[in-house]
């Protein structure tokens, strides 16, 4: 019996050590798979991250629905209230091609990211060539561009060329340009963009400190803008969305910087989602972001026209005329969500709806790569009333019009969500496994020999007595 209470004390000892080293491995455990992705998410040549970094990635697509207008006789001629007709989406694929004149200098990257569009016809409602009847930009663009004193100029420029506040022009002419009668030049909502650029951007590295990969230091060379009368406002932060730091934290907004507003935003966690098996934290922009000064004071300094705004009490709206050769261009969210009821009052047909018209990203916690993103975003102009422009003389006040809203949008493929999940989900999971396995076996283990022993010294004892 001597020999079998042996056996039974180091079997105990035995999985009381198995059990401690699965409780050991535990914090090794984290510390490895922190350690590895830490290491992974640097932008330098041969981690994973700037593989995903450098190379054109999942394809990106822009959706656009255009605002025709039902009513422009009746608009310019007897001031009846505009009404629409949302029609779309016509999709291009865009963002794909790679990054270019990528140079490292010590603890960050350059970059330059080349712009494209390719129409996509099986995404599309129509053809390219289909028409719509949408606000004519050029006039709109006069209006505020000219001085009042010199709208008689422009009276006689509009009248020449048989122009009119509104006009009807095809799709691809509306996006990437047209020759204008007034202007004697090319215009359209993004001309030009193919074969254009945006940046350069600088971002960090993160090999010095991984919180700050992908964090931009200066965009067109600059590390504060310059369209905005303020500090505050004209900060660059974030990263541009595509990635953030590892192992997010869902208690913080995430901060980004997007060209396409000329200004700095954040994200706030929603829910937690799972795409194609990988768990990710779905972000979404807070409604305050483009809330009127009274109620989020932060965005005082966006206001650029109290006249327009209503005296800066108007929500929904970002003035971005700053930042496109003073056009007065508005940016919103599309059909005006979150904005203020005036301006779907001023124009009908617009029916806002968060599931379809809020911007959201899907990140994956662990990496801090975003997965599928959504972003909106709706073009629009201001026009207002004169008594020397004709077709604005039934105008009863400023008006900011609704053109097109984008989405532009990307998703993992299953392709890529297989080699995520192999190359690091399968690490994680083997190591929670073992941990788990040592952890289980031990105290298995160790309770099963601590007992049989305890029950047989029992006996023993038992027998003594007897």
């Amino acid at each position: 019996m001597g020999c079998f209470n042996k056996l039974l004390i180091a079997g105990a000892v035995i999985g009381a050590l198995l059990a401690v080293l699965g409780g050991i491995l535990i914090p090794v455990g984290n510390s490895i798979i922190e350690g590895t992705v830490n290491k992974e998410a640097v932008i330098e040549e041969g981690t994973t991250a700037y593989d995903n970094w450098v190379a054109a990635g999942a394809s990106v697509y822009r959706q656009f629905w255009f605002f025709d207008v039902t009513n422009p006789v009746e608009i310019v001629e007897k001031g009846s209230t505009p009404v629409v007709v949302q029609r779309g989406p016509y999709t291009y694929k865009t963002r794909y091609l790679p990054k270019e004149i990528v140079t490292f200098s010590n603890l960050t990257v350059t970059f330059l990211l080349p712009l494209g569009a390719i129409f996509e016809p099986s995404m599309s409602v129509g053809p390219e060539e289909d028409t719509v009847t949408v606000l004519n930009l050029v006039v709109a663009g006069t209006y505020s561009l000219v001085p009042s004193f010199m709208h008689g100029v422009v009276e006689r420029f509009i009248q020449s060329t048989n122009s009119s506040l509104f006009q009807r022009r095809s799709v691809k002419e509306l996006l990437w340009g047209y020759y204008d009668p007034i202007l004697k030049n090319t215009t359209g909502l993004f001309s030009p963009y193919n074969g254009t650029y945006d940046g350069p951007y600088t971002v960090f590295t993160g090999r010095d400190d991984i919180a700050k990969v992908g964090k931009i230091l200066s965009w067109r060379g600059e590390e504060t803008l310059s369209f905005w009368d303020d500090k505050y406002c004209n900060m660059i932060n974030g990263t541009d969305a595509s990635s953030f730091a590892p192992f997010v934290d869902k208690k913080k907004p995430l901060y980004f910087f997007s060209s396409d507003i000329c200004r700095s935003v954040s994200a706030s966690y929603e829910e937690t989602l799972d795409l194609k098996g990988i768990k990710v934290y779905r972000y979404t922009l807070q409604p305050n972001t483009l809330a009127a000064p009274n109620v989020n004071p932060d965005n005082r300094c966006y206001c650029r026209d109290p006249k327009v705004t209503k005296n800066c009490t108007m929500a929904g709206v970002l003035d971005i005329s700053s930042c496109q050769e003073n056009k007065p261009i508005y940016i919103s969210l599309p059909h005006f969500l979150y904005g203020s009821p005036s301006l779907r009052e001023s124009v009908l047909g617009l029916s806002p709806n968060p599931e379809h018209h809020d911007t959201f990203m899907d990140v994956e916690p662990i990496t801090g790569f975003t997965l599928r993103f959504a972003k909106r975003i709706q073009v629009n102009m201001m026009y207002g009333p004169s008594k020397v422009i004709t077709v604005l003389k039934k105008v009863k006040d400023y008006t900011i019009f609704p053109i097109v809203w984008l989405n532009e949008t990307a998703a993992l493929d299953d392709g890529t969500a297989n080699m995520f999940k192999q190359e690091l989900f399968s690490r994680v999971d083997m190591l929670e496994m073992l941990q788990l396995l040592l952890l289980g076996i031990g105290v298995s283990m160790f309770l099963l020999c601590f007992t049989i022993y305890c029950v047989v010294r029992s006996r023993r004892s038992s027998g003594k007595i007897a």
